[in-house]
């Protein structure tokens, strides 16, 4: 949430037990993580515990590949979007077992955070927070978090040339204007291994 006003209509009076279970899922040992099987290989959601650089990573792996990707990361140096839309909605509705959970709103608002997009269904996404929280308004909260998109905000996605989903995102890692860009080869197979 990088709004006061989505900030309180996702928490409003639920803002204590909220932060307590910030602190039971930060203060553990381990690395909390969730998995979300895609077309090809798997979504990893990876709550680093660590203790002065704490944050959430966004990873595409494929059994075949010999580095899992870094698709986003939000902590104090947010790095993303890593997700279109398309590929948000695909990943989370594929049905696909092997997961942490195969309910498609769970997985969708477990990656949302490492998605950016100015093409979005708002009405997608409030189905999502209706089925999985207790917002009173889930329509009103589902467009306060639209509306900016976290320090990204809305990005623009197409398919090059190359068939590689791409986007302009200044803090992306699939937009190869920045200089610490995927390169072209790990561009294309991770538009593949993510394909709707």
């Amino acid at each position: 949430m990088h709004s006061e006003e989505a900030e309180e209509l996702l928490l409003g009076a639920d803002y204590d037990a909220a932060e307590d279970f910030h602190r039971r899922m930060s203060g553990r040992a381990d690395w909390p993580t969730f998995t979300v099987p895609v077309t090809a290989g798997r979504l990893h959601i990876i709550c680093r515990n660590l203790e002065g650089d704490a944050g959430t990573d966004y990873t595409l792996h494929h059994p075949d590949w010999e580095r899992a990707e870094l698709l986003a990361n939000d902590d104090g140096h947010f790095m993303g979007p890593g997700l279109a839309w398309p590929e948000l909605a695909a990943a989370a509705d594929n049905g696909l077992g092997g997961g942490s959970t195969t309910d498609p709103d769970s997985r969708l608002l477990l990656l949302l955070p490492a998605f950016g997009d100015a093409a979005v269904a708002a009405e997608r996404l409030a189905a999502a927070l209706r089925a999985r929280t207790a917002v009173e308004d889930p329509e009103q909260l589902a467009a306060a978090l639209l509306e900016g998109q976290g320090p990204c905000g809305p990005t623009r996605w197409t398919m090059n040339e190359e068939g590689q989903r791409i986007n302009d995102g200044r803090y992306s890692f699939r937009n190869p204007a920045n200089d610490f860009a995927m390169p072209a080869d790990r561009l294309t197979r991770v538009t593949a291994a993510l394909a709707p």
